[in-house]
C-alpha cells in the first residue's frame, strides 16, 4: 500500500473513530430490529400494499420475502435521467423474478444544472442536495423495505440521494446508472464556440446549433463533469456493479445491467445469506478510494464539498488537507475533457473503470479490501460486463489502454500528481483544480478586478477593461450568501483573454464544479465574505498572488492597512426572493463551510456524538 494514502486513511480512522463508532451503533440498532414491516399493524400494513398484485400482497404478507424501495430522481429536464421513465417496472419484474416485490419509494427534485446555469434558479442547486436526502429519508421511512434501489447521476443528485441512503445504513442499497449520450461534436470545438459568442464574432444561432450538436439526446451529458464524476467515485467505492457507469442508454448491456442490480440487491438483504449493508460498504476506506479515483482522472471540484458530505453523514470526518495529502502522491491517468479532449465515451472505449482500477491497485493507492455490492474485495472491479449469447457475464478487464492519450498506465502517468490541489494564505483555504492548467499558467501575481455578481464582468469585458492581467474575484457567492451557484458564465471571457495572452486567474467563495478548465480559479474560498472572510475586503487594483505550484492564495495589501479597512456589507436582497428562493432561507443561514460539506448544521453527523 503506499505509504501516503494509508498514513491518510490511518488517521481519517483515528479523527473519524467517536462519530463512526456512534454511526455503526445506530446502524447496528436499526438492524437487530429485522423486517420491520412485521413491526406493522395490520393498517399499515394494508396501506403499504394496497396497490400491489395479489402475488405481492402474499409475499408481503408472510415477511420472508424481500421488498425492494425504489427511489428515482426521474424527470424530462436532465437527459441523463430521462432514462429512468422506464426503469420502475423493469426493475420490479427483475425483483419478482428472484421472489421478491418491488415499490417505488419516493421520487426525488433533480434540478439540471445545465439549464439553470448562470440564471437565478442555480441558487438552489446546492440547496437541493439536502432536499434530496430529506425526500430519500422520507420515501424509506415507511420501514417497508429490505433494501434499495437509487436512481441518480447528476451534480447533486448524487450525493443527496446518498447523504439519505446513509441515514438508513443498515439497508442495502445499489445505485444504478442510465449511461451516458453518446459522443457529439468534440468537446475542444464547444469552447471554441463558447469563446467566439463571448467574443461578438458568432451569433446566437450559431451558438445554440453547437451546443444542440454537444447535449444531443438522453443520457449523460459527456465531458468529465460532476455527474461523470459522481459514477466513477460510486462504481470506486462499491457502490454501482462493476463496469455498469458509462455503458450508454440504448445499449442492449444497459438493460442487462439493470435487471441484474435489481436481482442483487435482493441477494444482499438481511432475509439472504449475503448481507450487505450500505453503511458498512461505505468506510473510511472506501471513501479514500473515492478520492484518490477522483484525483486520478481529475474529477470534479463539487466532489470536495459532496464526498466531505456524504462522509460525515457515516460518521467520517473528512478534511481539504486529506485531498491534498492524496493529490500529491496520486499520478494522472486520464485525460477526460475539460483535462483532455476526449469525452467519458472514449475513456470508456480506452478501457474504462476496469483499467484504471486495476492500475490504481496495482499502484497500491485502493484499498482491496472492502466491501461491495458484488461481494467483498475491490479486485472484482477489474473485471467489464459482456453479453455472451445472450447471457450477461463478467470477464477480465483490458491489461492496456487501447488509447494511452486518454487514459494511461501507473508506470507512465500524464502528470506525478493528481488534478486537485489545496490553495492556502491570508486569504483562507480554497481548491484549485490544476490538471487542464498549462504549467506556466499556474502562478499569476496581478491586480484584482473585484465583482459581486458573475454577469457584471460581460461589461467589463466589452468595454475591453480587461484586456490585461489581472485576477478576477467575485465574492459574495458562498453556501450562506446565495446558495453557492456555480459560475461557468465567466469561463469563456478568462478563457479569451488567456489566449491573447494575459495572466489572468479566478478567485471566488463560489463554484466552478466539474467544467473547470485551462484558467486557474481558486474557488470554495472560506471563510467566506459573509462570514467575515478576507475577500469581502479586497479593492480593484489590489495585488493578489495565485500561485497553483506551491499552494500560495494571498492578498498582498499591508497588514495595517487591511485592519483599517471596512468591510462594505453584501447586498443580497436580490439573493432572498423569488424563484422560490424564499422557501430555502432556513437552509442556507445554517450551511456550514465548503470544506465541512457545506450541508445544514443540523446534520446526522452533529446528532450523532
Amino acid at each position: 500500500m503506499n505509504s501516503v494514502v494509508q498514513e491518510v486513511t490511518d488517521r481519517i480512522i483515528a479523527r473519524s473513530q467517536q462519530s463512526r463508532a456512534a454511526y455503526l451503533s445506530a446502524l447496528q440498532d436499526a438492524k437487530a430490529k429485522g423486517v420491520h414491516r412485521s413491526a406493522l399493524s395490520c393498517g399499515n400494513l394494508a396501506h403499504g400494499f394496497a396497490s400491489c398484485q395479489p402475488v405481492e400482497k402474499e409475499s408481503l404478507r408472510q415477511f420472508t420475502k424481500a421488498n425492494i424501495g425504489i427511489v428515482t430522481a426521474f424527470n424530462d429536464m436532465l437527459s441523463a435521467h430521462q432514462p429512468y421513465e422506464t426503469y420502475p417496472e423493469l426493475l420490479k419484474q427483475a425483483c419478482a423474478e428472484v421472489g421478491s416485490v418491488a415499490q417505488v419509494a419516493a421520487g426525488v427534485p433533480a434540478m439540471c444544472d445545465g439549464v439553470t446555469q448562470g440564471q437565478t434558479g442555480m441558487e438552489l442547486s446546492l440547496l437541493s442536495r439536502e432536499v434530496i436526502a430529506m425526500a430519500t429519508a422520507v420515501g424509506l421511512s415507511h420501514n417497508m423495505f429490505d433494501g434499495a434501489l437509487l436512481l441518480g447521476i447528476c451534480d447533486k443528485i448524487v450525493p443527496g440521494l446518498l447523504i439519505g441512503a446513509l441515514s438508513f445504513g443498515h439497508l442495502p442499497m445499489l445505485f444504478v446508472p442510465a449511461g451516458p449520450m453518446k459522443s457529439g461534436i468534440p468537446n475542444k470545438e464547444k469552447a471554441r464556440i463558447r469563446q467566439l459568442f463571448a467574443q461578438g464574432k458568432i451569433g446566437r444561432e450559431e451558438l445554440l446549433k453547437a451546443e444542440s450538436a454537444s447535449y444531443h439526446s438522453a443520457g449523460t451529458c459527456t465531458f468529465y463533469g460532476t455527474a461523470n464524476s459522481n459514477q466513477l467515485l460510486l462504481e470506486v467505492m462499491g457502490l454501482q456493479l462493476p463496469g455498469s457507469s458509462f455503458v450508454n442508454p440504448d445499449d442492449p448491456l444497459r438493460e442487462a445491467l439493470n435487471k441484474m442490480a435489481a436481482k442483487q440487491v435482493c441477494r444482499l438483504t438481511a432475509l439472504g445469506t449475503q448481507y450487505t449493508p450500505i453503511g458498512e460498504v461505505v468506510n473510511e476506506k472506501s471513501i479514500v478510494n473515492g478520492i484518490v479515483a477522483l484525483l486520478a482522472t481529475g474529477g470534479s471540484t463539487n466532489l470536495t464539498m459532496h464526498v466531505v458530505a456524504a462522509a460525515r453523514a457515516a460518521g467520517i470526518i473528512v478534511n481539504w488537507d486529506d485531498f491534498s495529502d492524496l493529490s500529491d502522491a496520486v499520478p494522472l491517468l486520464a485525460r477526460v475533457y475539460p483535462n483532455g479532449h476526449a469525452d467519458i465515451n472514449h475513456f470508456h472505449a480506452a478501457g474504462g473503470m476496469a483499467l484504471l482500477i486495476k492500475e490504481l491497485l496495482d499502484g497500491g493507492l485502493l484499498h482491496e479490501d472492502v466491501q461491495t455490492v458484488a461481494g467483498n474485495g475491490l479486485r472484482r472491479y477489474t473485471q467489464e460486463p459482456k453479453l455472451l449469447d445472450g447471457e450477461l457475464q463478467w470477464v477480465d478487464g483490458p491489461n492496456h489502454s487501447l488509447d494511452t492519450e486518454v487514459l494511461t498506465h501507473f508506470a507512465t502517468p500524464f502528470q506525478a500528481n493528481g488534478g486537485l490541489k489545496l490553495m492556502k494564505g491570508n486569504l483562507g483555504r480554497a481548491v484549485i483544480k490544476v490538471s487542464a492548467v498549462k504549467e506556466d499558467n499556474r502562478f499569476v501575481e496581478s491586480p484584482a478586478v473585484v465583482i459581486d455578481d458573475q454577469n457584471k464582468l460581460d461589461a467589463l469585458f466589452k468595454d475591453g477593461q480587461l484586456d490585461r492581467d489581472c485576477v478576477v474575484v467575485v465574492k459574495g457567492q458562498g453556501p450562506k450568501a446565495n446558495g453557492m451557484p456555480e459560475l461557468h458564465k465567466l469561463t469563456p471571457y478568462l478563457g479569451t483573454l488567456q489566449d491573447k495572452g494575459f495572466k489572468v486567474a479566478l478567485v471566488t467563495d463560489g463554484r466552478m464544479s466539474g467544467a473547470s478548465g485551462k484558467v486557474p480559479a481558486a474557488i470554495h474560498l472560506t471563510p467566506e465574505a459573509s462570514c467575515g472572510g478576507l475577500i469581502g475586503k479586497i479593492q480593484d487594483g489590489d495585488l493578489i498572488r495565485v500561485d497553483a505550484l506551491t499552494g500560495e492564495l494571498s492578498l498582498l495589501v499591508d497588514e495595517q492597512e487591511l485592519n483599517e479597512r471596512v468591510t462594505q456589507p453584501l447586498d443580497l436582497s436580490s439573493n432572498s426572493v423569488g424563484m422560490g428562493r424564499e422557501l430555502f432561507s432556513a437552509l442556507r443561514s445554517n450551511f456550514s463551510s465548503p470544506e465541512t460539506g457545506a450541508r445544514s448544521t443540523n446534520s446526522i453527523d452533529e446528532q450523532l456524538v
